[in-house]
């Protein structure tokens, strides 16, 4: 069945949504505690767990164009982009587990190679499901506005995910007095439970044998890894609007991994108050679940690319303002937080909802159709985002003399990694927020041009 004729009832917005408990409990919690967890209960060094957390992300980059292509030719072969997504949803609790289940007493270089094996594991069926994932929404439907709807939808599942994993997981790791336990049982219930929400959504996904959505994805089959990112290249270098937003996205990935991973730090040693991260997530998240909405009634008014500017120079300027933090901690950071909070509403469904369009028009402009290359492309540049966020802050705390600790021990921070902390909190994510919405402006497609698209295919169809 076409993107054109499938329809898009609330049955399949619900599950599709419901895929984003998942997505996002997988991209909060790591980016959230894992770079803490290696540091300030491995012992391991600022620098290392910085590099742990991001080869793992490498990884994830290299295969992602590779499962894109070959989800591509599981559809033309059978009809169906599902089971890939069922092996990634099944897997990613087992791998999310062992990664926080480091034996006390292990010493830190053990533990940080336990930890980079076991989230490997862990990222690698997140992939499986998530380039899928991401393409589906261009297959299930051709309308411009049903397309935001179905990615509002998902994002306000997505900040009620990053709500829930952000704020109830260090809650859960607090409410045992031995940290690697309080670590183990938090990754168990979370595991679990992105799981179950990534399982849900594979249900969206066409049925074994179903018509294969056109244009054709038909191709000589070929197995060469190869392969994947020829297809993953090829689809970036004809498209200037896929590069153009793909580029935005990265980097406010970048910017917003940058933040999550340093809100830990943030509560611990700028608030002096570890579980203020609670705090900082209620006042970022709340905003956004509300926020969702009117941006979608922003998008419906001007455009998806004008709201998507919109959203994300209300998140540069009110991270900006943040940097107060270094000369006034205290209670009035809750505010710029919300207000970063409703921009990010915006910065996360819009470029959602203009990636099928994108896809879209590349199937309609070259006459082939490549969502799995697009979304691997997409998946890979969001992974190395968040990934590289944790990297600099793990270069900023190196610079700025971050002492580490292992368990309970007790350390002092000088002020010069206290100032660090919050201008990787601040500044550096409002600057790289400012350099998306440069790239964003080379973004060319506009209403016209995707119910053009969606009239000639519908005729197609008709034919």
């Amino acid at each position: 069945m076409t993107a054109s004729v499938r329809p898009l009832s609330r049955g399949v917005v619900a599950r599709y949504a419901i895929g984003s408990i998942g997505t996002g409990g997988f991209a909060t919690l790591p980016g959230l505690v894992l770079v803490y967890y290696l540091t300030d209960t491995l012992g391991v060094t600022a620098l290392v767990a910085g590099l742990v957390v991001t080869a793992a992300k490498v990884w994830d980059v290299v295969i992602d164009p590779w499962i894109g292509e070959r989800s591509d030719r599981a559809l033309a072969r059978t009809g169906t982009r599902r089971t890939w997504m069922i092996v990634g949803a099944l897997a990613l609790p087992v791998g999310f587990i062992v990664t926080f289940a480091v034996p006390a007493g292990l010493d830190p270089g053990a533990s940080g190679i336990w930890v980079f094996l076991a989230f490997l594991a862990t990222a690698t069926a997140f992939s499986l499901f998530q380039v899928p994932y991401i393409a589906l929404p261009a297959e299930l439907t051709a309308d411009y506005d049903a397309r935001t709807r179905l990615l509002t939808w998902r994002v306000v599942v997505l900040t009620i995910a990053i709500l829930l994993f952000g704020a109830g997981g260090p809650e859960v790791r607090a409410a045992f007095d031995d940290e690697h336990t309080g670590y183990l049982v938090m990754a168990i219930v979370a595991g679990l439970v992105i799981g179950a929400g990534m399982f849900v959504a594979t249900s969206t996904a066409a049925k074994a044998g179903a018509p294969v959505p056109s244009p054709s994805t038909d191709a000589a089959p070929r197995r060469d890894i190869r392969a994947g990112y020829a297809e993953g290249f090829a689809a970036l270098k004809r498209s200037p609007a896929f590069r153009a937003l793909l580029a935005a996205f990265v980097l406010q990935g970048l910017a917003t991994g940058l933040m999550l991973a340093g809100a830990q730090f943030v509560a611990t040693w700028v608030l002096r108050d570890e579980r203020a991260v609670t705090y900082l997530f209620v006042a970022l998240i709340g905003p956004a679940v509300l926020f969702a909405p009117v941006w979608q009634a922003i998008a419906r008014r001007v455009g998806k690319e004008r709201g998507f500017a919109l959203a994300s120079t209300l998140f540069g300027i009110a991270a900006l303002t943040l940097v107060g933090m270094i000369w006034a901690p205290g209670a009035w950071v809750y505010v710029p937080v919300a207000l970063a909070g409703a921009g990010y509403a915006g910065m996360q469904s819009l470029p959602m909802a203009m990636l099928p369009d994108v896809i879209s028009h590349d199937a309609r402009t070259h006459g082939i159709g490549r969502a799995g290359s697009f979304g691997g492309v997409w998946t890979a540049g969001e992974t190395a985002g968040m990934a590289l966020g944790a990297t600099v802050l793990t270069i900023v705390l190196a610079l700025t003399g971050y002492v580490e600790s292992i368990g309970s021990q007790t350390v002092t921070q000088s002020p010069a990694a206290i100032a660090g902390i919050a201008i990787s909190f601040s500044a550096i994510p409002a600057l790289l927020v400012a350099a998306s919405l440069v790239a964003l402006r080379k973004y060319p497609l506009r209403r016209a041009d995707i119910e053009a698209d969606a009239a000639a295919t519908t005729a197609e169809t008709v034919a």
